[in-house]
């Protein structure tokens, strides 16, 4: 992980971690065992990623209802 704290990254940070990571694992040059620890940490932040999709993209459905004029992160 880069000098950021996980929670400070961006969406797009994570990202291109998950796209590092996968450079690592196809370039043969990893033992194996790092590679299943590469790709466990990469699946978890997709994980990550995935849910922040679809909480946004629950946000934008409200708004386009128009069943709210605002929406808090608590309420997602």
């Amino acid at each position: 992980m880069t000098g950021k704290d996980k929670q400070e990254m961006s969406f797009e940070e994570r990202l291109q971690e998950v796209q590092e990571l996968t450079g690592k694992i196809e370039s043969g040059e990893l033992p194996l065992e790092d590679c299943v620890r590469e790709y466990e940490r990469g699946m978890k932040i997709l994980a990550e990623l995935d849910n922040e999709l679809n909480n946004m993209n629950r946000r934008i459905t409200v708004l386009q209802n128009g069943e709210e004029t605002e929406i808090s992160h608590e309420n997602i």
